[in-house]
């Protein structure tokens, strides 16, 4: 029989309820369930796999304000930033929806006979969602998982279980089928090591750390599991003195504050072109400091806390030897709070080089094109970044340039449901979400049909 542990609010320090701690035999229950009702998913018709999926969707939509207002208790987003991921939910649902109907194979000219191919679902996906977007992240995995005809068990992290749990239970009231959609609850290392080691869990979607991904990585490799990884990420902002700097600098603090920097995307380091590097840093101070840092359940706030104690030390261990340049502001009192901060950037130094996934940014110039490419190029990750510039030459050559999977240009935009998602190097292995998300939880089967004697 599970224990339970506490939930805590990360803006107030305070418990706000308890989830069970899964004990291994009863992840294998689930796991086996999951395995069990598979195949009758697989079978279930792409119309009517379709309608239930929409049917999900419509849900979650009834109930964006509830998993916003439990996504702000739990994890300290600010509100507005939560009612855009359950939004975000419904719309992934929404979006692969409609890919049941749509998922075609090739019919390929052949001498001899007519050959054919299809996709076919894996049978059980495990979906191991992060505790720095608990929604969106999860609906990523899960959402074309269950398009393609697979069961989905789907782990939170330990810290944020809260809104997967009733997604789980919306699943449900939305018509599919009991099994099809299971969430698991309890210590990652325990029940997120027991789905990567599981035999009958055919493939893993996880997003975590670059250490723990090699973990998942190396035990999903003695099985040759499909896996799916998104992990860390330094990302730049690059910014061109022929750029609107008025801009580039206003929209700053919003490209490494937002979630309190613990984003994967965050534009960490921030690279700009010599001859604008003063004018950028006199308008980034004052737009740091204009960044509101308040109760994550008002509707005024930018910025809410950290999740956690643990987590503020780590983040303020890199910032106590670093050259700081200007900082924002933060409330008193309980809760996990860290000011938006401002590092004048020492390539040499570990809050340069290593994700810190707080909000903290290093600042370094540049003097031209080739070097703004050579700094962001630097460093094992490349997930995601921005450059601002009028020159489109210029967008389109440091654009292919630049090691990343996402870059926007004059825009700090990282996810589009629409558009693939992931990274280069050590940032993660495949992509999530667009028009071909489906293949990564499929596999292509060819099939020849002989028509001469």
């Amino acid at each position: 029989m599970s224990d339970t542990h506490s939930i805590i609010n990360p803006s107030t320090e305070e418990v706000i309820g308890a989830v069970p701690r899964h004990t291994l035999a009863e992840v294998d229950a689930i796991i086996a369930r999951a395995a069990d009702v598979a195949p009758a998913w697989r079978r279930v018709t792409p119309v009517d796999r379709s309608r239930l999926l929409s049917r999900f969707a419509e849900v979650v939509d009834a109930h964006v304000e509830e998993l916003a207002q439990l996504e702000v208790a739990n994890a300290g987003h600010t509100i507005t930033n939560a009612r855009w991921e359950a939004g975000n939910v419904r719309d992934v649902l929404a979006y692969y929806a409609g890919a049941p109907e749509r998922f075609t194979g090739q019919q390929i000219p052949v001498a001899g006979g007519v050959d054919v191919t299809f996709h076919e679902p894996l049978g059980v996906v495990g979906v191991i969602a992060p505790w720095n977007f608990p929604m969106p992240i999860a609906s990523w995995g899960f959402a074309p998982a269950l398009a393609a005809g697979n069961a989905v068990v789907l782990k939170p992290a330990t810290l944020t279980p809260l809104t997967a749990l009733r997604l789980g239970e919306l699943a449900l009231e939305a018509g599919l089928p009991e099994g099809v959609f299971q969430v698991v609850t309890g210590d990652g290392a325990l029940v997120g090591g027991r789905l990567v080691s599981h035999q009958a869990v055919r493939k893993i979607c996880f997003t975590g750390s670059t250490a723990v991904g090699r973990t998942v990585m190396a035990g999903c490799a003695a099985q040759m599991k499909r896996i799916t990884l998104e992990l860390g990420g330094k990302s730049a902002n690059i910014v061109f003195a022929d750029a609107d700097i008025e801009r580039a600098a206003a929209q700053a603090p919003y490209a490494v504050f937002d979630n309190a920097g613990q984003d994967c995307c965050a534009r960490s380091r921030i690279l700009v072109e010599q001859r604008a590097y003063e004018r950028f840093m006199e308008l980034f101070e004052a737009a740091v400091k204009a960044v509101r840092v308040l109760d994550p359940a008002d509707e005024r706030s930018q910025m809410g806390p950290l999740i956690s104690g643990a987590h503020r030390e780590t983040v303020a261990a890199y910032v106590d030897s670093a050259d700081v340049a200007f900082v924002g502001s933060r409330p008193r009192g309980a809760g996990y709070w860290y000011a938006p901060t401002v590092l004048v950037g020492n390539r040499a130094s570990r809050a340069y080089q290593e994700e810190i996934f707080g909000p903290v940014v290093s600042v370094v110039p540049f003097a031209d094109e080739a070097e703004a490419v050579a700094l962001a190029n630097e460093g094992p990750f490349g997930l995601s970044g921005s450059l601002w510039t009028r020159d489109v030459g210029r967008a389109l050559r440091v654009a292919r340039a630049v090691e990343t999977g996402t870059l926007s240009v004059n825009s700090n935009a990282s996810v589009r449901y629409a558009t693939p998602f992931g990274g280069f190097k050590q940032s993660g292995l495949g992509r999530e979400l667009g028009p071909n998300a489906l293949l990564a939880f499929s596999e292509e089967k060819n099939v020849f049909i002989a028509t001469e004697e």
